[in-house]
């Protein structure tokens, strides 16, 4: 088969067979992660970012390549999740942005689009490491591009793309030290080789279904049970969309969202809109969203649609967490925090610091973009200062802000619960200015340790330890320190290679699987071998880590 141009439909059925090669294969992606410990979700994370370009696409009915794969980049961008996956979404936006305005495109152009797209992907990092997507993708780019002639088809351009991605994948343990001492390769470039292969399948006239049985749940299933004949609808209709402003209705060049922002403030709550290109995206929470779609419609017509009750939303929630989803009407001020945590101890413990929202997240449970997004909109606040705590949420932290066009969004790169705590605990909102604020945050991060208690998941060889599955590690970031049988003597050396006898203030929060009584044990162990320390103890509730323990 010869396919000389590449139409709209097309791609989107590429994309949508790379998804669904990808997710047949995530859990071997996810299984590539270097630490032993069940916290691996590269696979996971890019699933949910390309599959939100392809939830993005489904309904287009404009046929232009250029639409379409602005679409799916588009949708990619708002469902990022991790670092591989905000990677990810950056590099199908550079390909769309270099297939814009085409219909469709040869060799030659999408070539270029590739090649164009290199530069929008590292540009999301701030240090580009070799031996990760980044190069592996640059690396087959160069290699197809290198290859193509007068007489090159879209077919071979991709199977010179794939032997390079295999070639270039094999070579990141060359190129980076822990995937070496780890005896793996780059899981996220793993996972765009995936992708890729997926891609030429729906191009060779083969694509790959996707697996809706082991895609995840659905986002449609509901609880008819939650919403009655009798009930009353009191928490209104959370409406999203995405408005293609129309040449014939208004001049989308001139076109106010500002003026678009007051009307929907007038009619609803938690507003959020905003406009690239042509395209306008809202969200509002409103009694009454047919008010809402007829004012809309006025300038354009809808891409993309959704309307849920919330009543739903709020009774499911009720029903799981009736804690943490109480309707408050928020004082408006000057500034607000955002934070990330897993767990309803650590939720509740950051809330009491300060923050104004927590996002639900961390290792294993990266938030997207749009999660950010909601919680921004939801502030009554002049400027947003985020914590993201894990230095996999980073970038999808910053890409939120990006998109964010409201109001200023601060990204406080925390990269951990430990320096989170610590920011919010000591963070001065009475300094001049926000710039004077990050400052201050920074430095209140320097010489706090976080380190963590885990229960192995598999055998390895790190920084010099021995790791046996089923052993508890304890460790820093990515440096481990002890492999122990016994949780809790893993935490006592733990305490012990961090000098905890010479810090002033240690908190020890202790994770959903472990009792109150041992945890009680152990804080007084450790009190009485470092009795010039004071140790705080708090049940953070947190998945996976049995111990957090954050030194200062």
């Amino acid at each position: 088969m010869n396919t000389w141009e590449l139409s709209g439909d097309m791609y989107r059925e590429m994309v949508k067979s790379g998804a669904a090669n990808l997710n047949k294969n995530r859990d071997y992606v996810n299984d590539l992660n270097v630490f032993p410990v069940p916290d691996g979700d590269t696979g996971d994370n890019m699933f949910m970012t390309i599959d939100s370009g392809t939830q993005a696409a489904k309904n287009c009915e404009v046929t232009e390549l250029g639409v379409m794969s602005e679409r799916i980049a588009r949708g990619m961008l708002l469902g990022a999740r991790g670092n591989s996956g905000v990677i990810l979404s950056r590099i199908f936006s550079g390909i769309a942005k270099g297939l814009s305005g085409n219909e469709s495109a040869n060799v030659r152009v999408i070539g270029q689009a590739f090649e164009d797209s290199i530069k929008e992907a590292y540009g999301a990092v701030s240090k580009p490491v070799e031996g990760t997507i980044l190069s592996v993708y640059r690396d087959a780019v160069n290699k197809a591009n290198a290859g193509i002639t007068e007489t090159s088809t879209i077919e071979q351009y991709f199977d010179d793309f794939i032997e390079e991605l295999h070639a270039s994948l094999e070579r990141t343990p060359e190129l980076l030290d822990v995937l070496k001492e780890a005896g793996v390769v780059d899981s996220g470039a793993a996972g765009l080789v995936y992708i890729v292969e997926g891609m030429k399948c729906a191009l060779d006239g083969e694509a790959i279904l996707l697996d809706t049985v082991n895609a995840g749940p659905s986002q449609d299933a509901i609880d008819p049970d939650l919403f009655t004949a009798d009930s009353e609808l009191t928490w209104g209709y959370c409406t999203e969309f995405l408005l293609r402003l129309q040449n014939r209705k208004c001049d989308p060049e001139t076109f106010s969202v500002d003026e678009l922002t007051a009307y929907l403030n007038s009619v609803g709550n938690s507003v959020v809109s905003f406009k690239e290109g042509s395209i306008v995206k809202v969200h509002v929470h409103t009694m009454e969203p047919g008010l809402v779609l007829n004012h809309c419609q006025k300038y354009g017509e809808f891409l993309k649609l959704k309307i849920e009750n919330m009543n739903l939303q709020h009774n499911e929630t009720e029903a799981e967490q009736p804690k943490e989803e109480k309707k408050v009407v928020r004082m408006h001020k000057k500034y607000g925090v955002v934070t990330v945590a897993n767990g309803d101890g650590l939720v509740e413990q950051f809330k009491e610091l300060g923050a104004d929202a927590v996002v639900a997240g961390g290792q294993s449970m990266n938030p997207s973009a749009e999660a950010f997004l909601n919680a921004f909109e939801d502030m009554n606040v002049d400027e947003i200062f985020v914590l993201p705590n894990n230095s996999n949420i980073i970038l999808t932290a910053k890409q939120a802000a990006e998109l964010y066009k409201e109001r200023p969004v601060h990204i406080i790169e925390t990269r951990d619960v430990g320096q989170g705590y610590a920011v919010l605990s000591m963070m001065d909102t009475t300094l001049p200015d926000a710039a004077s604020i990050v400052e201050e945050a920074k430095s209140s991060i320097e010489g706090v340790i976080t380190g963590a208690v885990s229960q192995a998941n598999k055998d390895s060889q790190m920084s010099g330890v021995e790791v046996h599955s089923g052993d508890y590690i304890g460790f820093v970031g990515d440096t481990i320190y002890c492999d122990r049988k016994d949780r809790k003597e893993a935490l006592l050396d733990l305490a012990e290679a961090l000098n905890a006898g010479e810090k002033d203030i240690v908190m020890l929060f202790f994770g959903k699987d472990v009792p109150e009584e041992e945890a009680e044990e152990m804080k007084s162990a450790l009190e009485i071998r470092y009795r010039s320390a004071e140790f705080y103890l708090s049940n953070g509730g947190q998945p996976i880590y049995d111990y957090i323990m954050v030194l200062e």
